[in-house]
């Protein structure tokens, strides 16, 4: 068990809920057949049902970038949602990777710069 300073009275209790209420960020690299088929459109529709913040834009490569943050279980289920794609889409791989960037408070569409 860990206390942080300054929640030395803090219940055990109170420091779960503050845990489980805590968003994580992370991002996602999608390669497949994940360009002109509506991939970025239809992870903005997903983003906004589950209540993920983040963007989505078209990497040079052919890959698809997702950078996204949300309470733990509904970054989980934004991340398998993302190994699905949609139907028009072919997934053959998501990689998860670290990312601390400022992000938007909705789900933005981007442009590769």
């Amino acid at each position: 068990m860990r206390v942080h300073a300054g929640q030395a009275n803090e219940s055990i209790g109170e420091r779960l809920v503050s845990e489980e209420t805590a968003q994580v960020q992370r991002g996602f690299r999608i390669r497949g057949m994940v360009q002109g088929v509506g991939f970025r459109w239809w992870t903005r529709r997903i983003a906004r049902e589950l209540d993920v913040s983040g963007d989505v834009r078209n990497c040079p490569d052919g890959s698809v970038e997702v950078r996204a943050r949300a309470m733990p279980s509904r970054l989980e289920e934004f991340a398998e949602r993302l190994a699905e794609g949609p139907p028009s889409a072919l997934v053959r791989s998501v990689e998860v990777f670290p990312t601390a960037e400022p992000l938007p408070d909705g789900f933005d569409i981007e442009r590769w710069p």
